[in-house]
């Protein structure tokens, strides 16, 4: 998956952050769209360039449908607000995300939920399992955190970070999933596809009969094929298949709810 909505290099840091606000506005109208909420509750953080470490998070009391570019509050790494906002935050909720955020570089985007399929993945023993092409683009590119209580406690940082080491996505057990990008649109479509593989496995565990899983080497060739690793063992290549997808979720967001860039 390549890099989304690469920023300009003539765009000026107002510019940017305008562009950025917009693009995390937008996940979050398509997160509650694709009804993957949790109320108020669950965040989608968002870094902004500069050595500052700043982020752009929700408003904590509105829901995900409510969020637009303006009202999202600019933060620090501790979850303080840095300027002026008329909406509060909720400090605690960014203890996984600027865990994430401060380990890897490359998660420019943090994109939490804990919704059914996901959380019911999540209290299974074998995790998610290669059932289906979805699927398959995590097998064995997705970590697994052992739930140690309601996320308050910056101890639990630490091993965060060691279970999602270098991976897209990060299952909390007996919690809900998470993935990371490098822009909110790639955070988004990681989340929209495994949100889409805990669906399937659900569903078809509860067929109750005999699932069929693929070969290692076909799951893992096809995982390496989705994240564009493969090129040289594919006869075709897709390369503009995740930019078209966002393009096209953008055009929803234009028919359903424009005033996500206000």
């Amino acid at each position: 998956m390549t890099d989304l909505l690469t920023p300009a290099t003539d765009e000026d840091a107002a510019q940017v952050e305008l562009r950025l606000r917009r693009e995390l506005a937008a996940v979050y109208r398509l997160v509650a769209h694709f009804r993957m909420t949790d109320l108020i509750f669950t965040h989608i953080s968002l870094r902004l360039p500069g050595p500052d470490h700043h982020f752009l998070i929700n408003p904590y009391g509105l829901l995900f449908e409510e969020i637009t570019a303006s009202n999202l509050v600019k933060i620090d790494l501790s979850g303080n607000p840095v300027e002026p906002s008329p909406y509060p935050v909720n400090p605690a909720g960014f203890v996984i995300h600027s865990a994430i955020h401060a380990a890897r570089e490359d998660a420019q985007c943090v994109l939490h939920t804990h919704t059914k399929a996901g959380c019911a993945v999540a209290a299974q023993q074998g995790g998610l399992l290669p059932l289906n092409q979805m699927s398959m683009e995590f097998h064995d590119r997705v970590g697994y955190h052992d739930y140690e209580g309601v996320a308050l406690n910056l101890d639990e940082q630490k091993r965060l970070v060691e279970d999602i080491g270098g991976h897209p996505a990060l299952i909390l057990r007996n919690h809900g999933l998470l993935t990371v990008g490098g822009s909110a649109a790639q955070a988004f479509l990681r989340m929209y596809y495994l949100e889409k593989a805990c669906e399937i496995q659900v569903t078809a565990q509860a067929g109750g009969v005999p699932l069929t899983v693929p070969p290692a080497e076909v799951c893992e060739y096809t995982a390496r094929q989705l994240a564009g690793e493969a090129e040289a063992d594919s006869d075709l290549q897709d390369e503009d298949a995740y930019d078209l997808a966002w393009a096209a979720m953008l055009r929803l967001l234009d028919r359903i709810a424009p005033d996500y860039k206000d």
